[in-house]
């Protein structure tokens, strides 16, 4: 198979198909379930924080996802959206953010790091639900 064939948008869209996970976006606090292995034993590993940036380059689209740890220590993991390590996502809740990127929360301290929840009507709840209901109906069709 010679690369000329292909241009640089599609060798990209090589592998992308869709992971049936709820729409997320920066800003959101969200769960992720990832597989580890250790030794012979595969196990579940919950990891939950804010997203705080979302990198979208086909394949490689990655998003970053920082909690903080005990004793106030922050953990942050970028992850690969397409990663089959990726069990399932689950959205937790919205928050308001004016950025695309949430860098500035690495320099802040205690509550001055947390995003503040972006408070939902009920009818925008129902078409956030109606929306992730169609798309896990035409993924699994």
């Amino acid at each position: 198979m010679k690369a000329a064939k292909y241009t640089k948008e599609t060798i990209s869209e090589l592998g992308v198909h869709d992971r049936n996970f709820p729409e997320f976006n920066v800003g959101d606090f969200i769960a992720v379930s990832l597989r580890v292995k250790e030794g012979d034993k595969e196990r579940i590993q919950v990891f939950e924080g804010d997203v705080i940036a979302f990198n979208v380059h086909g394949i490689s689209t990655t998003f970053t996802i920082r909690k903080i740890g005990a004793n106030s220590v922050a953990v942050e993991k970028i992850l690969p959206f397409y990663s089959p390590l990726i069990e399932s996502i689950e959205f937790i809740r919205s928050g308001k953010k004016r950025r695309a990127k949430l860098y500035y929360l690495r320099k802040r301290v205690g509550k001055t790091a947390r995003i503040q929840e972006k408070v939902l009507t009920k009818e925008q709840k129902e078409l956030r639900a109606e929306k992730n209901a169609k798309k896990v109906n035409r993924a699994s069709a």
